[in-house]
């Protein structure tokens, strides 16, 4: 049968493939719109095999938390280059994942995969679909949500880093607040919320990087310990969040700060993904 340039421009409005895919799909499918989308993901899934073993190192990360501000979603889709992670219609297709983990709220990035798109396809057939359009490695990379009292999102300028907090007050004053805190999430990449959030395996390389070093010092072997158990409290200091000093006044620390801002608040728990 003939296929027309309007039939053309209709799978390539469904599907977002280019007008010769679609145009060489329906041709091959004898114009049955069905069967030319499901050439079109095939077309994906070899080109995903393909491209397999590349490196997708660039993309998006976006976070956004519901209006109420009582859930949060922050997820990173990586491609292969630059060129496709600025190209509006990739902005689109990150989002409109975004849309659907805040809708349906999954508890991980496999769950989330699994889950409907639209009435043809899932999360993760999207995405493979997708690979055959853009003709790059696509990855979920990354996949966190939270729920609290109050949810703050924060995407830095670019959409390379973005960072998510959870806050156990839902006030407005913490929801100024915890956009200071987002901020400083990106800025100096707590490694946990406090020192109780810091896993033994990274203590314990603390505590031997220190001994070392204060025996290449010159320090007694006895003193070393004493010495690397201070060093381990500087590390706390510097690397987990609430103790850290408050990047907009570094005489106080990031809880000093919150419990100036509203009596008992405080930050529960908090996402920071990046591509760098």
């Amino acid at each position: 049968m003939a296929i027309t340039a309007s039939d053309v421009n209709k799978l390539r409005q469904q599907t977002g493939a280019g007008m010769m895919d679609c145009k060489n799909a329906l041709v091959e499918s004898n114009g049955d719109f069905e069967a030319a989308i499901d050439i079109l993901r095939k077309k994906g899934q070899k080109i995903a095999a393909k491209r397999g073993e590349n490196d997708a190192k660039e993309g998006l990360v976006i976070a956004e938390a519901t209006e109420d501000g009582a859930f949060g979603v922050i997820l990173a889709l990586n491609c292969e280059t630059d060129f496709v992670a600025k190209n509006d219609g990739y902005r689109a297709l990150v989002q409109s994942i975004v849309d659907v983990a805040m809708k349906q709220r999954p508890a991980s990035a496999d769950a989330l995969k699994a889950l409907t798109f639209d009435d043809r396809l899932t999360v993760d057939e999207k995405i493979t679909e997708q690979i055959g359009v853009i003709g790059e490695k696509l990855d979920l990379s990354s996949y966190a949500t939270i729920s609290a009292d109050k949810v703050v999102a924060y995407n830095h300028p670019g959409n390379q880093l973005a960072t998510l907090v959870g806050l156990n007050s839902g006030t407005d004053v913490a929801q100024d607040a915890g956009k200071q805190v987002a901020m400083q999430v990106a800025a100096m990449n707590p490694i946990a919320l406090d020192k109780d959030g810091v896993d033994a395996r990274t203590i314990e390389r603390e505590i031997e990087i220190g001994k070392d070093l204060a025996i290449q010092e010159g320090k007694a072997e006895e003193m070393a310990e004493k010495i690397a158990l201070g060093r381990l409290s500087k590390f706390f200091k510097e690397n987990t969040l609430l103790s850290q000093e408050f990047i907009k006044d570094n005489k106080q620390t990031v809880e000093q700060f919150l419990g100036s801002t509203e009596k008992g608040l405080t930050i529960t728990e908090f996402k920071r993904f990046s591509l760098s």
